[in-house]
């Protein structure tokens, strides 16, 4: 029994004409009359007189028919909800941010979207990467704002920008004197790094081409603060990578140095479960983060996108 035949069946009491009931479904009239066939075989009662003319329901059709509009009124109550569900912005959500996004993009973006959305009530926690992966999995998380590809086949990934990473130099570090920068000057071992989980660490060491850093400067600084680096560099101690938006306000600072074309640069994406609905949340979402952002950002013609796992 399908909901098809369902409305065959109700097209067919409505019209009390198998060609007019066929023309209303948008289907042939053959087809039609199969499917209604098919359908009084396998429950074993006749729901339609044909003898009668015009055709019309059994007794027991008449009672058949009260309950396949019963049924077809529910489905369609439960299309308008999933709808509605789908289309609506009313509720609290739960968003997971990584530490090496959260500082620079929120604040870019919560502001407008809080107002545009007043009710829209976002509980928003900074995680790691495999945290918000766990937790979309678990149903604790609603949405993930990271570094993308996450390779997760219950994950769905809806791509926002690329941002490019930048070098930042100690001041009259011999970098500082060119403008040409490609990541095979590199020094891993000078290059200061975050520790161990997180998805930045290891684009870092993708650039420079190194699964770890030897450093030599007489302590191991294990850190999971972009602005902590960047401080140890200000002190001449070494130099780091940084994500575009950690230093926005910085720019014609001579120590920041861009890489030549193709940059590397981070895939930023918004993550759900793939069986996450709120559709017009994720739209309106998207939206914003874009509004806000650099508009290079989304324009970055030549570029490798540096994965990290």
């Amino acid at each position: 029994m399908t909901l098809y035949q369902l409305e065959y069946i109700v097209a067919l009491d409505n019209h009390r004409h198998f060609v007019k009931a066929a023309e209303s479904c948008h289907v042939s009239q053959p087809n039609l009359t199969t499917q209604i066939k098919k359908l009084e075989e396998e429950i074993g009662v006749k729901i339609f007189d044909r003898d009668a003319k015009p055709v019309k329901p059994t007794l027991a059709g008449e009672q058949i028919l009260l309950k396949a509009r019963q049924i077809l009124r529910e489905v369609a109550d439960l299309n308008e909800f999933v709808q509605d569900e789908k289309e609506s912005l009313d509720g609290t959500f739960t968003i997971g941010v990584i530490p090496t996004i959260a500082p620079y993009l929120l604040s870019l973006f919560l502001p407008e979207f809080v107002r545009a959305n007043p009710k829209t009530k976002l509980k928003i926690r900074e995680l790691q990467t495999m945290e918000i992966i766990s937790e979309l999995q678990k149903g604790t998380l609603d949405i993930g704002i990271l570094v993308t590809p996450v390779e997760e086949k219950s994950i769905r990934e809806i791509s926002l920008f690329n941002e490019p990473f930048l070098l930042y130099l100690p001041k009259d570090h011999p970098l500082c004197k060119k403008w040409h920068i490609t990541p095979s000057v590199l020094d891993p071992n000078q290059m200061l790094v975050l520790d161990e989980g997180h998805c930045f660490r290891e684009q870092t060491l993708a650039i420079c081409e190194s699964d770890r850093t030897r450093n030599n400067f007489g302590f191991e600084y294990q850190s999971g603060s972009i602005e902590s680096l960047i401080r140890l560099v200000d002190k001449g101690v070494g130099y780091t990578l940084v994500p575009e938006m950690a230093v926005l306000s910085e720019f014609g600072n001579e120590r920041i140095r861009r890489f030549d074309s193709p940059e590397p640069v981070r895939e930023i994406s918004l993550v759900v479960h793939s069986s996450f609905t709120k559709e017009a949340l994720i739209e309106v979402l998207r939206a914003s983060i874009l509004k806000s952002i650099p508009e290079r950002f989304q324009k970055i013609d030549e570029y490798i996108k540096v994965k990290w796992r």
